[in-house]
């Protein structure tokens, strides 16, 4: 890359921004921040799919609940847009950006489902305008960064590396999209394709844009130490997902430790959203807030 992340940052001070993308500049080597930790703090729409599926629940009523316990933001998930995967009408996003302003919050993340492991070159090419076209949401909403997949084919005439080849080459083009309307193209590692924290950083690096991100899943990673690869991990993260578990190296989900997860990210001098996401069967309420008060307690004052 001919640019460091700093001298990026530098240059887009110059530029207008859109709301906290100053939060969230995506890089892809890990390199020390030395200004203070201020954490911000996000539930993802995920966390109430019954609920926004069914119509109990509106994004309305998420942000009103994130207010309540003091987020900082919301994250509003593509498919649980009524027109998706078409994009919705301004009217509808700006009503949205209002009811977060009014709020005191930021709209932080977008996310689509895609699949670049199929062979498929028809479909791929269906998502990449997907992708276009969430970007373009992402943007009006003033989310600074937007989530993607990898897929999760399993292929018997093509190896890995092959799929890698052509996922890179798509993720790459996202990515100068993504540059076009001033939003990260985030990768979410999500136990799907790539397995390891080896070898998300091998695709980070093989793209190599200051437009394509990590949001670093913390309970996606299935290890023998979930821990070390999180750690691994945390230079090159541009957004956080904590769940209430993490998975062993057979993909069995364990309780996570939020006060050991909290120290990583804190240690690592990042500075942007943790987005909190709960699958657990219950009052997902009180669930989220009780995740979030263990989170907060492991921090260092």
């Amino acid at each position: 890359m001919d640019k460091t992340r700093r001298n990026f940052l530098q240059s887009l001070m110059l530029a207008p921004l859109v709301v906290g993308a100053n939060r969230l500049m995506a890089y892809t080597s890990p390199i020390k921040n030395n200004k203070a930790t201020r954490l911000q703090y996000s539930i993802n729409a995920y966390s109430f799919n019954t609920e926004l599926r069914s119509g109990a629940m509106t994004f309305y009523d998420m942000m009103e609940y994130a207010a309540d316990i003091g987020l900082d933001a919301v994250d509003l998930t593509g498919y649980y847009f009524y027109s998706y995967p078409k994009p919705p009408t301004n009217k509808d996003l700006f009503e949205l950006k209002r009811k977060a302003l009014k709020l005191g919050l930021d709209i932080s993340w977008t996310g689509v489902r895609n699949d670049f492991a199929t062979p498929n070159v028809e479909n791929r090419n269906s998502d990449i305008e997907l992708i276009k076209n969430w970007l373009e949401v992402s943007s009006k909403l003033g989310s600074p960064i937007m989530r993607v997949f990898t897929g999760r084919h399993k292929s018997d005439t093509h190896s890995k590396d092959e799929i890698k080849e052509w996922m890179v080459k798509d993720f790459k083009t996202c990515a100068k999209y993504g540059e076009q309307n001033g939003v990260i193209v985030g990768l979410q590692n999500h136990d799907e394709f790539l397995f390891t924290s080896e070898e998300v950083i091998d695709v980070l690096k093989r793209v190599n844009s200051d437009w394509f991100g990590l949001i670093l899943d913390c309970g996606s990673l299935p290890s023998n130490n979930p821990y070390k690869e999180i750690e691994t991990l945390a230079p090159y993260a541009n957004y956080y997902f904590v769940k209430e578990h993490v998975k062993q190296k057979d993909s069995t989900k364990v309780p996570a430790d939020l006060k050991r997860i909290a120290q990583i990210i804190q240690s690592s001098n990042y500075g942007g959203y943790v987005s909190f996401e709960s699958l657990k069967e219950g009052d997902t309420k009180a669930i989220i807030k009780s995740m979030v008060s263990e989170f907060k307690s492991g921090l260092i004052n």
